[in-house]
């Protein structure tokens, strides 16, 4: 994965594209870590890796079971904020790419880039359900797809998703991703540094 290449008095970023499953958060993530040339965090890979198992390895499981239960979730983020603090108190900038669904969690992200001197940013991404649903059963046929979100789990987690209406008007970035991916990028650019 790249690094960011930051001189010392740089102030490091931490971005996190965050929203429900199918939103193209990933997608437009890795795009922007590409572009900015720094280190990028999956929680479908993360995960998966602190369970031992493959990241393309498939998880069929129901709701809130196998390592998709609350504490496996929690243990997750907690690599994840690990991995992001070490990264940001070496003075580079990092994207996080998860649903940070909670308010709880993604004040735990605010308090850490405080504690730290960062700048930050939460990009929501969001869709129309059925291009949602589209994306999703896209994603069952792909050997390669890492996250294993269907139709019923994103049913559920919108029933839980907070709204992030803590997040300040420059911290929170709303975006549409029903769009090509250059077009996307391009509102990305004018937006954040």
């Amino acid at each position: 994965m790249p690094h960011n290449i930051h001189e010392k008095n740089c102030t490091p970023v931490l971005y996190v594209f965050f929203g429900m499953i199918a939103t193209g958060k990933s997608t437009l993530a890795q795009a922007w870590a590409r572009y900015k040339h720094i280190q990028y965090y999956n929680s479908d890979w993360v995960r998966k890796k602190l369970a031992g198992i493959s990241p393309v390895e498939s998880r069929r499981e129901t709701v809130d079971s196998g390592i998709y239960t609350k504490e496996f979730t929690s243990k997750t983020y907690k690599a994840l904020r690990d991995n992001t603090e070490s990264m940001l108190k070496e003075g580079k900038s990092v994207i996080l790419d998860a649903s940070y669904q909670y308010t709880s969690d993604r004040q735990i992200l605010r308090d850490l880039a405080k504690n730290l001197n960062c700048q930050l940013y939460f990009v929501l991404c969001r869709c129309p359900e059925p291009e949602m649903r589209e994306r999703m059963e896209k994603r069952q046929k792909d050997p390669s797809a890492v996250s294993d979100g269907r139709w019923g789990i994103y049913l559920q987690q919108k029933k839980r998703f907070e709204f992030p209406d803590e997040l300040t008007s420059s911290e929170l970035i709303i975006i549409d991703t029903n769009a090509p991916l250059e077009n996307l990028l391009e509102k990305l650019k004018k937006k954040l540094p």
